[in-house]
C-alpha cells in the first residue's frame, strides 16, 4: 500500500492509498519509492485540474527545496506557477534521499523507474487525473525513462531542452525510444548553444520515436537577455524570459496532442 506524508506549515498529514485529503497550494510530499528511502518532492493542486504534469529537473535533479517551496532556478521549477495558472496539478519532483546527485546512469536506472512509477500511482490516487512528465535539459533523461517504462500508466511526454550530445550516458536518443508509445512533444530554443543539447541534435530524438502515436518537434526562438554560462537555466537552454510563451504552447499540446501546428508553438 501506497503511503505518503504532506507537510503544511508545522503538519505532518499522513496519506494512505485511495483517501482523499482536502490541500492547500504549495505542499511538501513524502513518499517512501523503495526499502529505506523518502522522495521528497513538491506539489501544487486545484480540484479543477485537468491533467497532472510532473516536473524533472536538469542538473543534479536539486529543486531547491527551503522553507517548503522550491526556489530553483531550472526553467520548468521557475515555471511551475504557470502550469498551475493553466490549469494543471504540478508535482515538482525531488531527489529520493539515497541520491545527492541524479546522474545519467541512476536517471536510466530501475530504481529510478520505480521512483516514477511511485509518483505516478500516488498522483493517479490521490487526483484521478491524466499525469504527464515534463523533463528539461538532463530530466529529459528521466523523462524518456519513464516514457519507455511507464506508458501503460502515462498519458505522454514533453521533452524540453533534450541532451542530444550521444557522449552523455543516457541521452534520450541512446535509450529505446522505438518503445515509446504515448505522445511525445520536443520543445527545444533555436539558439540553445549548450555543447550537450545542440538544436540540430533533436532530428535523432525525432527519428527514435518511431512507435509514438503522435510526436511534434517545436523550434523556439524568443526571449532576451540570457545571462550565465549557456549550460544554465538563465540561458536559452532555460527559455529565459519567454517563460509564459513557453509553457502556454506546452500546455496547449497537452491539452491537444498533435502533429500539426498548434496555438503558441513559435513563442
Amino acid at each position: 500500500m501506497l503511503t505518503a506524508i504532506w507537510q503544511r506549515g508545522g503538519f505532518l498529514l499522513a496519506l494512505l492509498a485511495g483517501a482523499t485529503l482536502a490541500r492547500a497550494e504549495g505542499d511538501v510530499v513524502r513518499l517512501a519509492p523503495r526499502p529505506n528511502v523518502t522522495l521528497t518532492s513538491h506539489y501544487l493542486s486545484r480540484p479543477d485540474a485537468t491533467a497532472t504534469v510532473v516536473l524533472l529537473t536538469g542538473g543534479g535533479g536539486n529543486i531547491g527545496l527551503t522553507d517548503g517551496e522550491p526556489r530553483s532556478t531550472n526553467f520548468l521549477i521557475r515555471s511551475r506557477q504557470r502550469f498551475f495558472e493553466q490549469g494543471f496539478n504540478v508535482f515538482a519532483l525531488g531527489r529520493p534521499s539515497d541520491h545527492t546527485e541524479l546522474d545519467g546512469v541512476f536517471r536510466t536506472s530501475a530504481e529510478h523507474l520505480e521512483d516514477l512509477r511511485s509518483v505516478v500511482r500516488f498522483l493517479k490516487e490521490s487526483a484521478g487525473k491524466p499525469v504527464w512528465l515534463v523533463g528539461t535539459s538532463a530530466g529529459t533523461l528521466s523523462a524518456a525513462h519513464g516514457a519507455i517504462g511507464l506508458e501503460d500508466a502515462i498519458a505522454g511526454v514533453v521533452l524540453t531542452s533534450s541532451i542530444t550530445s550521444f557522449q552523455v550516458t543516457g541521452a534520450p536518443a541512446r535509450q529505446a525510444l522505438e518503445r515509446v508509445r504515448v505522445p511525445v512533444l520536443v520543445m527545444h530554443h533555436r539558439q540553445d548553444a549548450c555543447r550537450h543539447s545542440l538544436a540540430n541534435g533533436t532530428s535523432w530524438i525525432m527519428r527514435g520515436l518511431s512507435a509514438a502515436p503522435v510526436k511534434k518537434l517545436v523550434m523556439v526562438d524568443g526571449g532576451h537577455d540570457p545571462t550565465g554560462p549557456v549550460c544554465e537555466p538563465l540561458h536559452w537552454h532555460g527559455f529565459i524570459n519567454m517563460e509564459d510563451e513557453a509553457v502556454a504552447a506546452i500546455a496547449e499540446w497537452i491539452r491537444h496532442p498533435t502533429s500539426a501546428p498548434v496555438a503558441g508553438n513559435n513563442p
